[in-house]
């Protein structure tokens, strides 16, 4: 059936029927007229007398010889040629005709070949064994010949001519098959010892795996389970590095669960598992998993599967050795089975593999396997000292110069500590800052002195740090508050003084916040006002304004406000509302100061003041504000390519005032423009008219 291209059957496009039928008498007729006539048979000749005979026979001979003068190298024609003399009776030309055949091509097989089985139908023997003869003198390598004359007189009865024979082709060293007709001949005749002294000569020529376990099946049958046995060791000692197969291992084993040796079998699956390359050893790991879940206990079972994991590990890491998770979890395994020495040397290898290039994404998994093996070190083995050489090394491995991890030289301080050893992890978070400093070896190293209460040191190593690292506004705002919580305001102050004049802080606003806090803590309230506007000097932004009027309003305490009552109750002068009036100043301040920014700004300014007003003002004061208030719009722009977007624009009163005025100047000049087109009108009426 034809096919189309995704490999289904192909379907009629079209059902429709064709334009023109054609009909079965047709199809026929086409068929008869076409059809060949097929050559005739040639008439028989029937032969009377010897006189004919002899013409037949004369004229057939010329016919013959003229091919073979034509075709000597043919010796399809002189087999026909003898096979025809044969049919006459007269076998002496046929001899003649393979012999003429052999003198100019001897290395032809099949005539041998049919020159002998000539002669075992016309029941000349000795002319057949001479024949076989000559031929596996000539053509030793030829099994064919070898086959068939052990066959004829093996079919004669004539068994000590037949193994003779076998003898000499083995002599030739000949393929398997031969030595299993020679095995087979004897154990027809039931000559075992004569089948045990072959197979010794056939394991030397042919030292497989095949033919050893052919060995042992033989001893098998005959009832000789030792030397069954004997066989299997000998072909594990002989074959040595190359005998290391499972196949080989597998059929011993199996040969001792056959009769009932459990041990054993397990033994030789276990030897097995350690001498078999990994990479051939797939079937050897299913057969022993199901020899376990037959004969083995929960323990036997582990194991198996904890070799069939091994294996698969090691193949993924021929496979790519740089897979540092295919590591991870071959360790991981190891580790919890709680083979140290076994865990230790794949910690090993697996360290060995160093990433393809200094560049640090490719080292982020890659350490990892060192800080895993420094602490199975320590917890696991408890060997101390190696896992110091682990840290150690690792350190020396790492490209400091061009990146490093803060990590590992954390976790080498850690265990310094926990070995109680502190003047080795001082030695070390120096060593780290040295060589390749970073925020978090500080916070680490400066946290360490803070427990030990070395404050002197701790200011050092901020001063350190601040010397490395001035755009770091973590490390200013922490060195400040180290100071307050010291009692050390004026140094706090001159900390946060110094960390605000620095011309490139990563977040400035961080730091202002800081020093803000502080000062509100210490009730330094004019300070704090003054800093405000320090900061509102560098920006102008609507959030640090909302701050600055949240804390206006937050420094009129109660008793400020009960004092303002209670003077309103007195003579009624003052109320609220004047409490209030600094913050309202401030509000009408940054209105004025955020005009020129941007309008969400100035929307989310004019938002908290009438929230304000609408809690501490009056119904006046919030109208001032609302008449503020923007007008939110709907407009249209282009969206860059080619198409419309709508978006939220909002217009304030003073621009919408600006937007009025320009309007009334647009329909001035309209008028304007108008009155003069009719000026125009009326006078060219009027030419008209005089004209």
């Amino acid at each position: 059936m034809n096919q189309n291209r995704s490999g289904g059957p192909s379907k009629v496009k079209n059902k429709s029927a064709a334009p023109v039928q054609i009909t079965a008498e047709q199809i026929l007729r086409v068929a008869h007229e076409n059809q060949q006539t097929l050559p005739k048979a040639p008439p028989k000749q029937v032969i009377t007398d010897q006189e004919e005979l002899e013409d037949y026979r004369l004229r057939k001979r010329q016919q013959y010889e003229s091919l073979v003068g034509r075709n000597q190298k043919t010796p399809s024609i002189y087999i026909k040629y003898a096979s025809w003399e044969e049919s006459q009776k007269d076998l002496t030309r046929a001899r003649s005709v393979f012999e003429r055949f052999l003198n100019i091509d001897h290395r032809i097989s099949t005539v041998w070949i049919k020159y002998a089985e000539m002669e075992m139908r016309n029941k000349n023997i000795n002319l057949a064994r001479n024949i076989w003869d000559r031929a596996v003198c000539l053509l030793p390598r030829v099994s064919q010949l070898w086959f068939k004359y052990t066959f004829m007189e093996d079919m004669l009865g004539n068994y000590p001519a037949a193994r003779a024979i076998f003898e000499r082709w083995m002599q030739w060293k000949p393929e398997p098959q031969a030595w299993n007709s020679y095995l087979k001949f004897e154990q027809r005749l039931k000559l075992f010892e004569n089948a045990r002294l072959i197979f010794e000569k056939y394991i030397l020529v042919h030292p497989y795996i095949k033919t050893w376990i052919k060995y042992t099946k033989f001893e098998e049958r005959l009832g000789n389970i030792e030397n069954a046995r004997t066989i299997f060791q000998r072909a594990i000692e002989f074959l040595g590095e190359d005998g290391n197969d499972e196949q080989l291992f597998i059929a011993f084993a199996k040969f001792e669960e056959k009769y009932k040796e459990i041990e054993r079998a397990r033994v030789i699956y276990k030897y097995a598992i350690d001498h078999v390359p990994k990479n051939r050893a797939k079937d050897l790991f299913d057969t022993f998993t199901n020899f376990e879940k037959q004969h083995g206990d929960r323990i036997g079972i582990e194991d198996v599967v904890l070799g069939k994991k091994r294996f698969q590990y090691e193949e993924e890491i021929k496979k790519n050795s740089k897979n540092y998770d295919i590591w991870f979890d071959y360790l991981k395994m190891e580790e919890i089975n709680g083979e140290i020495e076994k865990t230790r040397e794949i910690y090993e290898r697996s360290i060995g593999n160093l990433p393809p290039t200094n560049e640090k994404k490719h080292w982020k998994r890659y350490i990892y396997l060192w800080i895993n093996y420094a602490l199975f070190e320590e917890l696991i083995s408890k060997d101390m000292e190696r896992a110091r050489s682990v840290y150690s090394e690792c350190i020396k491995l790492i490209p400091h110069k061009e990146f490093s991890f803060s990590k590992i030289w954390i976790l080498f301080a850690n265990f310094e500590i926990r070995q109680l050893n502190l003047d080795k992890a001082r030695l070390i978070y120096g060593q780290a800052i040295g060589r390749h400093p970073k925020s978090k070896i500080f916070d680490q190293y400066i946290h360490l002195e803070i427990e030990l209460g070395n404050f002197d040191r701790v200011r050092t190593l901020y001063e350190k740090y601040l010397e490395i690292m001035p755009d770091n506004c973590d490390a200013w705002c922490k060195f400040a508050q180290l100071e307050t919580e010291l009692g050390e305001t004026a140094r706090a102050r001159a900390i946060f003084e110094l960390a605000i004049q620095q011309p490139n802080l990563d977040r400035p606003e961080v730091v202002w916040k800081d020093f803000i806090d502080s000062e509100i803590q210490l009730k330094q309230f004019n300070f704090v006002k003054q800093l405000y506007r320090k900061l509102l000097e560098k920006t102008n932004h609507v959030k640090v304004w909302i701050g600055f009027i949240k804390f206006v309003h937050s420094i009129k305490d109660k008793q400020q406000q009960q004092q303002v009552k209670q003077d309103g109750d007195d003579d009624g002068s003052t109320t609220i509302s004047d409490i209030n009036q600094p913050t309202r100043d401030i509000f009408i301040e940054a209105h004025k100061a955020l005009s020129n920014s941007d309008k969400e700004e100035r929307l989310l300014l004019l938002e908290s003041w009438k929230e304000f007003e609408q809690t501490f003002g009056n119904q006046e004061t919030l109208n001032q504000v609302l008449k503020k208030i923007p007008q939110r719009v709907i407009k249209r722009r282009s969206d860059g390519s080619g198409g419309i977007e709508e978006y939220f624009d909002y217009i304030f009163p003073e621009e919408e005032k600006s937007t009025q005025t320009s309007l009334k100047l647009l329909e001035a000049a309209q008028r304007w423009k108008k009155l003069k087109q009719q000026q125009e009108l009326q006078k060219q009426q009027q030419q008209q008219q005089e004209s």
